[in-house]
């Protein structure tokens, strides 16, 4: 199911179909470096990923993360969606691409995509964004969508620091 269209982009549900794209993916160095080990080694691991991650998102919040295709060629490059994390008060925007893909404007176009779909459709009071604390891209990326950083945080005990940046709150209309 397509969620939004961009000049140059599809971003849709992730499809059971999809789990060679994923495991491909969620086992990239960069995914392993910046995002984390998701355990990941086969296609029935990468088809439970789908079912228990997205999948229930979609389920549960009616957005998630979704599948960014290349209109021109029909190759995925990456995801890019909305998050809803348990320890975290507000909604997330994420965003991977396979290293081929990067520097092309992918990631900022699905993001830019992603956020409006957020502000139109969801309607949250803000946005954050999690991101590595060496992960310069991105950290480069969430300023350009407008994203300021506000503190460091860490999502379980035992896991790894994170830098949080967010949207400022958005102001109710009469």
């Amino acid at each position: 199911m397509t969620i939004l269209e961009t000049e140059r982009l599809t971003l849709r549900q992730l499809t059971l179909d999809d789990a060679e794209f994923i495991l491909g993916l969620l086992n990239e160095p960069s995914w392993l470096q910046f995002i984390g080990d998701k355990n990941v080694r086969t296609l029935d691991d990468a088809r439970a990923y789908r079912v228990n991650g997205p999948q229930k998102m979609y389920r549960e919040h009616g957005f998630g993360l979704w599948l960014v295709v290349v209109k021109e060629t029909a190759v995925p490059a990456g995801m890019c969606g909305l998050i809803k994390r348990p320890t975290l008060d507000d909604i997330d925007i994420g965003f991977a691409f396979l290293p081929r893909f990067w520097g092309r404007g992918y990631a900022h176009e699905a993001a830019v995509a992603t956020l409006a779909y957020a502000r139109n459709v969801v309607k949250p009071k803000r946005i954050v964004a999690l991101t590595a604390l060496d992960n310069p891209r991105s950290i480069r990326l969430l300023g350009k969508l407008g994203l300021t950083f506000e503190r460091i945080v860490r999502l379980t005990p035992d896991g790894p620091e994170s830098r949080l940046f967010a949207t400022a709150p958005s102001t109710p209309t009469a």
